[in-house]
């Protein structure tokens, strides 16, 4: 990642900045695709700070909690140098009212991937920085973008952490997407690039009473549903476990967090998550030096 570098503004250009763009940041439409926005923390010690700021991306689940999200992964860029980026990616936009179609990647002639990229790359034009590589963290529904982002992006990745995801794609090469990842490259233009996978650092984190299956139980008809849709498991924490071992069989370390009296919060992670990423950016800084 490049080193910051101050942008001249004029006075009241630089004034705007520090309200709309710094701190917690107001919401942009994407520029590729305004159907799609985003919100930031940027810290406000930006141009002065000690480390060269790094990216974090906070994928939201179903609940689209974007907001908050950012709001509790604001302390931690502030200390750690880092921005936070929350996409939103809404209900139906295509009309329908689906509220799934984002963690499958592809809904339509959307990809969601890509546009998460482009945000990334707005966002580093925005602070003439270039984000090369970013830490990303999914909870639920972004749990399960996250998982399938870092199979088709590993190599823009310097961490992830995959929260509590209802559905699992394996790293598993003897099924069809989404259960599997064997006809990835047909159905995506690009294969899971093991090696970079590797590079990765994965962690994994549910809570142990995350225990309720009405919403992740896949039945035939269903919009989903497909050969092995439930065979990773019953529950969120065992279908994150098959996952581990998923990764484990391709030679992918991976750490899975099992938090105590947590049923589905992905607030109640968020402190775990950050630890996570603390040590990761610590290890990315170190090689950087």
């Amino acid at each position: 990642m490049q080193s910051n570098a101050a942008i001249a503004l004029t006075p009241d250009a630089a004034l705007a900045r520090a309200i709309y763009d710094l701190g917690h940041s107001t919401v942009f439409a994407a520029r590729t695709d305004p159907r799609f926005s985003y919100c930031m923390y940027v810290p406000p010690h930006i141009d002065t700070a000690k480390h060269p700021m790094e990216l974090v991306v906070i994928m939201h689940g179903t609940g689209r909690a974007f907001v908050e999200y950012r709001d509790a992964f604001a302390e931690f860029a502030r200390w750690n140098d880092c921005i936070v980026l929350c996409p939103l990616f809404p209900v139906g936009p295509l009309g329908d009212g689906n509220r799934d179609g984002f963690k499958q990647l592809l809904e339509g002639e959307i990809r969601y991937d890509q546009i998460l990229l482009d945000m990334v790359a707005e966002v580093g034009e925005k602070f003439g920085l270039s984000f090369n590589k970013f830490g990303l963290f999914g909870y639920s529904g972004g749990g399960q973008f996250v998982n399938r982002f870092a199979y088709l992006h590993p190599e823009r990745l310097w961490a992830v952490s995959i929260g509590a995801p209802g559905s699992v794609t394996l790293l598993d090469p003897s099924q069809d997407w989404w259960v599997g990842v064997r006809d990835a490259e047909t159905r995506f233009g690009k294969g899971v690039d093991i090696e970079a996978l590797k590079q990765v650092a994965v962690h994994m984190i549910v809570g142990k009473a995350d225990l309720e299956t009405w919403e992740i139980t896949h039945r035939e008809g269903g919009k989903f549903f497909m050969p092995g849709a439930n065979d990773a498991g019953r529950t969120r924490p065992e279908r994150l476990e098959s996952l581990r071992r998923s990764f484990e069989a391709a030679g992918v370390k991976a750490v899975l967090d099992l938090v105590d009296n947590v049923p589905h919060d992905g607030l109640k992670c968020v402190g775990q998550v950050q630890d996570f990423l603390a040590r990761a950016l610590r290890k990315l800084r170190h090689q950087e030096n």
